[in-house]
């Protein structure tokens, strides 16, 4: 929107759409580049407006015909502040609609490059109705690990999967948690042989808890899946523990 709408401005940001068509004599040029050095508004709207003038040099080569006076006679013609302004008007919402337009599509890609392959990857069941229910994305690479240890704590009864992959920087480990009751705050922490203790990953567990094969809800059943990594090579690790913050072991697995 033209900023003299609605508020008391400067005449010289009336003056950008006859600068951009070079309608303005030596001195009104002169003072509107004055100003253009500190107007950012002006600045903006006279980008928005670049190009135009070989548009219409061009329609002004055209010829005329018969008794109508010739284009280019037509556009040498000076058009009045008010037919200025709105061609301005016009031409920026213009441009903003079509960078509107543009930021949508590139949105919408966007969310389809990043559901996509969340959304390939599905599981059966977790539902009442059986339908499939879209993996998270730890879930998903747990789903791809095939180096799996589990245990189950004969005292607190929660379950415990690690799934691990050896990297060139150390070791990328999965942790699906089981039968855990909330609230807690807990972490996966890495045991290595030589006696190092690693916090991998920590999370909170709320009231419903995770992986109860007996709770009310859907989302009390699901597992909790979630990442890790450290330093150590898979052959380095002696055991992973979950503890909580108060440091009660939950479940440990070895490695």
């Amino acid at each position: 929107m033209n900023p003299s709408q609605g508020s008391s401005v400067p005449s010289e940001h009336e003056t950008v759409g006859a600068y951009a068509l070079g309608i303005l004599d030596d001195a009104e040029a002169t003072a509107f580049e004055a100003h253009l050095a500190g107007c950012e508004w002006c600045a903006q709207q006279l980008d928005e407006l670049a190009g135009m003038e070989p548009m219409l040099a061009a329609l002004a080569d055209l010829p005329g015909s018969g008794s109508t006076p010739a284009i280019g006679d037509s556009l040498s013609a000076r058009p009045s502040p008010r037919l200025v302004e709105k061609l301005v008007d016009d031409v920026a919402e213009k441009r903003a609609q079509k960078r509107r337009r543009s930021f949508y599509m590139i949105a919408a890609a966007a969310a389809l490059i990043i559901a996509g392959p969340l959304a390939a990857v599905a599981i059966g069941g977790g539902s009442d109705d059986g339908g499939q229910v879209a993996a998270t994305p730890a879930q998903a690479t747990f789903s791809t690990m095939s180096d799996k240890k589990s245990a189950t704590d004969a005292s607190t009864h929660v379950s415990a999967t690690v799934a691990m992959a050896e990297k060139d920087w150390g070791t990328q480990a999965v942790l699906e948690l089981k039968n855990v009751k909330g609230p807690l705050k807990c972490s996966l922490v890495l045991v290595a042989k030589n006696g190092q203790r690693v916090t991998m990953s920590s999370w909170s567990v709320p009231n419903w808890g995770y992986g109860l094969p007996d709770a009310k809800t859907e989302d009390a059943k699901k597992p909790l899946y979630i990442g890790g990594a450290a330093a150590f090579q898979p052959n380095e690790i002696d055991h992973f523990e979950v503890v909580t913050f108060e440091g009660k072991k939950l479940v440990q697995v070895d490695a």
